[in-house]
């Protein structure tokens, strides 16, 4: 049997599809859905928790549960696509900020998650990505220097993918992916435009060319708000 508090989410989720509870509104309030469903405050916070980490609503201190515009962008989770890729596909109006591009000594997270010994280097390529005049997308990528000799802001703005494997004649194999809801940090603040989102989708990319050899670390950061991960899965007999 479903836990009542799914249940809930579930009514308030296609209430806010429906249109019923309107985009940019405030949720009826603890009380009166305590009222509505008959449970207790407790499942109705786990129902409201959870709509605001799918992106439903914004909790905002001493006013309620804001409504928020669920129009999302399908992003694939299998699959390697390039934002240039996606933004062509869906016909999006974007544009790539390039905020941060130099070469930087391996650190410990570089030494972590890109296999990196403390001697080599690697692109640090930190990118803003704007849709309809939103900043809703910051990329934090992380490149091995002895795949990539050299990158330039035009390449950045443009699709690092596409130089990759048109230019230097590398092949982008396969992806290993991590996909959490974080706290915003105040990096987030400075290159978002968040509007009052407390909480963060951040997608983690491994990165192998052909021959299994570990070459990027990327960190996305997606406002919740925007975006939908979708996947395509089936069952093996």
């Amino acid at each position: 049997m479903k836990a009542k508090y799914l249940s809930i989410y579930d009514e308030i989720t296609e209430k806010i599809k429906n249109k019923e509870y309107k985009p940019r509104t405030i949720l009826p309030s603890e009380n009166d859905l305590m009222n509505k469903y008959s449970v207790s405050r407790d499942t109705i916070r786990k129902a409201l928790t959870l709509l605001e980490q799918n992106g439903y609503i914004q909790k905002i201190k001493g006013k309620g549960s804001l409504v928020l515009e669920v129009n999302k962008f399908d992003f694939p989770v299998s699959g390697i696509v390039s934002f240039k890729e996606l933004a062509d596909k869906m016909g999006l109006k974007c544009e790539t900020i390039v905020e941060k591009l130099q070469v930087v000594k391996a650190d410990k997270l570089l030494i972590k998650n890109l296999n990196l010994s403390s001697k080599e280097e690697a692109w640090q390529v930190i990118r803003v990505r704007e849709i309809d005049g939103e900043r809703v997308i910051l990329d934090k990528d992380f490149i091995n220097k002895k795949y990539v000799a050299s990158l330039t802001e035009e390449i950045c703005k443009n699709s690092i993918y596409e130089y990759i494997e048109n230019e230097l004649g590398l092949q982008i194999s396969f992806a290993k992916k991590e996909i959490t809801v974080e706290e915003v940090t105040e990096e987030d603040t400075r290159y978002l435009d968040l509007e009052n989102h407390h909480m963060i989708v951040v997608v983690r990319n491994y990165v192998y060319l052909n021959d299994a050899s570990l070459f990027q670390y990327t960190e996305s950061r997606h406002r919740t708000d925007k975006f939908r991960f979708v996947d395509f899965a089936r069952r093996n007999s």
